[in-house]
């Protein structure tokens, strides 16, 4: 008969014994609020050094409290914000980190009472980031590969072709993940091109309000220029949310 892994006993600071999970506790703990959950994505998130959980001598995975409490952190920001792996790790670093039912930021100077906590933007303006075949998109998005070639017809996505092998970017990835959620709900590639004018002409007019001190020769200026460049995308991404939201009430209302 087959070895039952055992979840062996860790302390609390307080001397009371709380078992320690298994990888396996953790996907079944974890399955109610994110369906999607399973072992490999959490072993996948460990080898992209997001997690690092007790081993035991004999190998096994073993989580404590903090360590649930930081995936689901990172799932949440996936699912909710659609956040690269890249900005999850330098979120997390800043201090961001899921307290149980809710996720709590790090407290900031640019938070207030009441006030949804703001997180630093970030966009791959150098690029050279990790690229993803199609088959990894695939598997690691469940999205349906007739999709991702509507999305393509349609410019939302382009992907680049290497050695007869079509890859794609984090950002690629992060937008084919969004839309295989809104597929659920009837919306294709097509439905999507508003979403693609719509980003098209907010980055033509942030290029025009910034686009001198992208282009010059000081180092420093440009840099200054990147960081104006983020904060800028923040404060619209927010605004197109607010006009939403306040669209949506007329809705509902």
């Amino acid at each position: 008969m087959a070895a039952v892994e055992e979840e062996p006993l860790i302390a609390t600071t307080d001397e009371r014994p709380v078992k320690a999970m298994t990888i396996g506790a953790v996907c079944k703990a974890l399955a109610q609020e994110f369906p999607d959950i399973s072992i490999s994505k959490i072993r996948y998130l460990e080898d992209q050094k997001l997690l690092e959980p007790r081993r035991t001598p004999g190998g096994y995975r073993l989580y404590a409290h903090t360590d649930v409490a930081r995936l689901r952190t990172i799932l949440r920001m996936q699912r909710d914000e659609f956040l690269p792996l890249r900005v999850i790790r330098q979120e997390l670093a800043s201090g961001r980190l899921d307290s149980g039912d809710a996720t709590v930021p790090a407290p900031s100077a640019e938070t207030g009472d009441g006030a949804r906590p703001r997180r630093r933007p970030s966009m791959s303006v150098t690029g050279g980031g990790a690229l993803y075949s199609l088959e990894d998109v695939l598997e690691d998005t469940r999205a349906e590969a007739s999709m991702i070639a509507e999305l393509e017809e349609y410019g939302v996505i382009k992907g680049e072709q290497r050695a007869g092998t079509k890859y794609f970017d984090e950002t690629e990835r992060e937008i084919i993940r969004a839309v295989t959620e809104l597929a659920r709900y009837g919306v294709g590639g097509r439905n999507l091109r508003v979403f693609r004018s719509s980003a098209d002409r907010e980055a033509n007019l942030l290029q025009q309000i910034l686009a001198p001190a992208l282009r010059s020769r000081n180092v420093e200026r440009r840099k200054e220029a990147v960081e104006a460049l983020e904060n800028l995308a923040a404060v619209t991404t927010h605004l197109k949310h607010l006009l939403l939201i306040r669209d949506l009430r007329k809705i509902v209302g």
